[in-house]
């Protein structure tokens, strides 16, 4: 089968397979957004195992594999499992994460239990049932996908309705509940859109892969912005990209379950924005790291040559080299760039302060000299004990922490070791 035969989507299977993983792994990740947010991974987990015995009792108090019977007994079983945790780890000494831990194995145990009760009675309408563990999505057809599609569909409406009071409980409960918003209302309707995004999930991932789909999309968002906005958009778009991916795996080679191949879509994607997001990316991390120590090893090299030359010392290389202890090399990097920018300027052997390394140079001394004054006026601590502090805090003194300084100093003109303070 030609891979571009999937995209043109002319088959109805087809189709209907891939706009329901679209609609179910889009409306995971955007449940799980805000799940994520409030540091609750671990509750998905325990609903996503928790469900399974609700599809159990929903197959036997019906005898058929109706999928609104099976959704029903599973949006309940989810809600107990919830409210099960919430009553031990508020009524006990049991902390929630050994709640969650207790509910979701003997919740999972007692699902395991009345599966196998179901297929020991060999009744030919229980046939696939064991499926719901890991899901098949080539099922997702017919009414499955209306059911299952329409709840995806309607979380994602919620969370668009709802979407600043979600935001709000998430980052500042205590500012919602002043601002007099129904905190523990909009509790409740986000905790049942968790549960039904995992039933709404069961179809297409399985039970036991699902939480995976609430919590890795808006996870590796969160690799990427800082914005809840941009997060969520691209939670939806990572969710809804591994989607596809998976049901595209299972057309090109049948065999292959679309569930856990939706997640492990999802899982390469993570790695990647691991790596390189552009917010918490570890190489995001590490480049700006590396700009922040050449930005303070330069800033170094400028204060040294201002306090040789307030002091009218020589300023040549090696004076520089014996005050700052540095290694050549390092030392002719980091000059060879700030000569380039044109903050220090070379005559013969003397290195002098151009007129912007003097200005770039004096403000350093300057937030190291009222720190040291801050340390010594305020906090009372000894003159000659507050130079390393100062040493380390005076690249990140912002201007309003400055201006900050200087009013409460009263506009100082000299530093505790009687240094002018450079304006």
């Amino acid at each position: 089968m030609s891979w571009w035969q999937f995209f043109l989507f002319d088959d109805p299977n087809i189709r209907y397979v891939t706009i329901g993983c679209i609609l179910i792994t889009a409306s995971a990740a955007a449940v799980g957004t805000f799940t994520f947010l409030r540091k609750k991974a671990l509750i998905g987990d325990a609903i996503g195992h928790s469900i399974l015995p609700g599809l159990a009792f929903g197959f036997l108090l019906s005898g058929v594999k109706n999928p609104i019977y099976l959704a029903l007994g599973a949006f309940i079983s989810g809600w107990l499992s919830i409210l099960l945790i919430d009553f031990i780890s508020n009524r006990s000494r049991i902390k929630q994460d050994t709640a969650i831990a207790l509910i979701l194995s003997v919740f999972f145990g007692f699902g395991i239990v009345l599966l196998t009760y179901i297929q020991s009675q060999g009744s030919a309408a229980q046939s696939g049932l064991d499926q719901y563990l890991f899901g098949k999505a080539a099922a997702l057809v017919g009414q499955d996908l209306w059911v299952f599609g329409g709840i995806a569909f309607l979380i994602l409406l919620t969370v668009l309705a709802f979407f600043k009071e979600f935001t709000l409980i998430s980052f500042n409960r205590e500012f919602a509940l002043v601002q007099g918003l129904p905190v523990k209302r909009l509790d409740l309707i986000l905790s049942s859109l968790t549960v039904l995004a995992i039933v709404a999930g069961i179809q297409a991932v399985g039970v036991v892969l699902i939480a995976a789909m609430l919590i890795t999309p808006p996870a590796m968002a969160r690799y990427w912005t800082p914005r809840i906005h941009t997060m969520l958009l691209l939670a939806v778009g990572f969710g809804s990209i591994s989607g596809i991916a998976g049901a595209f795996v299972s057309y090109q080679a049948p065999n292959m379950p679309t569930g856990p191949w939706i997640v492990v879509v999802a899982s390469f994607l993570a790695a990647i924005s691991f790596l390189f997001g552009t917010e918490k990316g570890l190489l995001y991390q590490w480049r700006k790291k590396y700009r922040i120590a050449k930005r303070i090893d330069q800033e170094h090299v400028l204060k040294s040559l201002f306090h040789l030359q307030e002091r009218n010392l020589d300023s040549t290389f090696a004076d520089l080299k014996e005050q700052l202890h540095m290694n050549d090399r390092k030392l002719k990097t980091v000059l060879g760039k700030l000569i380039r920018q044109g903050f220090i300027r070379q005559e013969e052997r003397r290195l002098h302060l151009s007129a912007s390394g003097w200005h770039q140079a004096a403000r350093v001394v300057r937030l190291h000299r009222l720190w040291e004054l801050y340390l010594t006026e305020v906090l009372k601590k000894n003159p000659e004990q507050v130079h390393d502090e100062a040493e380390a805090i005076e690249h990140i003194i912002s201007e309003e922490t400055e201006a900050k300084l200087e009013a409460v100093l009263n506009y100082p003109s000299l530093d505790p070791h009687d240094s002018i303070i450079p304006r």
